[in-house]
């Protein structure tokens, strides 16, 4: 018989694995996009990133804290010790760095579609979303960091 505990720590595992990839993998490409500066070849790989985002970063990022609350619990732990709160803290800030990338990435898909279309030379409007998208996505990348070094060593921080 499958030991629900040990079924659901893979599931938690395997939902950061997918949030964590697929952040950094999407990141990477559409930076990558970004800086051919062309913007049939922005907007192209723009799409397949907002799609990918949604799909799977924006799953497993609600499959993260219900797995992670379902463990807290029935491995004994208080959901207040100060490892936990910090994770809560990090978890919080990479998301709501993630909702705003999303948004930009879907404004800078655009924003690329339409010069592509009209034949012109990307913007000012496009150049000051990908640098917001560029700023928005460190927190995000580090706070993640700290969330994997959080759930392995589990400190006393308080």
């Amino acid at each position: 018989m499958i030991d629900p505990y040990l079924l659901m720590k893979t599931l938690h595992i395997v939902g950061s694995t997918v949030l964590f990839g697929f952040g950094a993998g999407t990141a990477w490409y559409f930076w990558s996009a970004h800086l051919t500066r062309d913007a049939a070849t922005i907007a192209s790989v723009g799409r397949m990133v907002v799609r990918a985002d949604w799909i799977f970063t924006g799953t497993s990022g609600i499959v993260q804290p219900a797995s992670g609350l379902w463990l807290v619990f029935h491995a004994g732990y208080s959901p207040t010790e100060s490892w936990l709160a910090a994770t809560y803290a990090l978890y919080l800030l990479a998301f709501a760095c993630w909702v705003p990338v999303v948004g930009l990435q879907i404004r800078a898909t655009r924003l690329a579609a339409a010069a592509a279309q009209m034949g012109t030379p990307l913007g000012t409007d496009y150049a000051r979303t990908m640098r917001l998208w560029f700023l928005l996505g460190w927190p995000a990348f580090l706070g993640l960091l700290g969330v994997f070094w959080l759930m392995v060593a589990k400190p006393a921080l308080w």
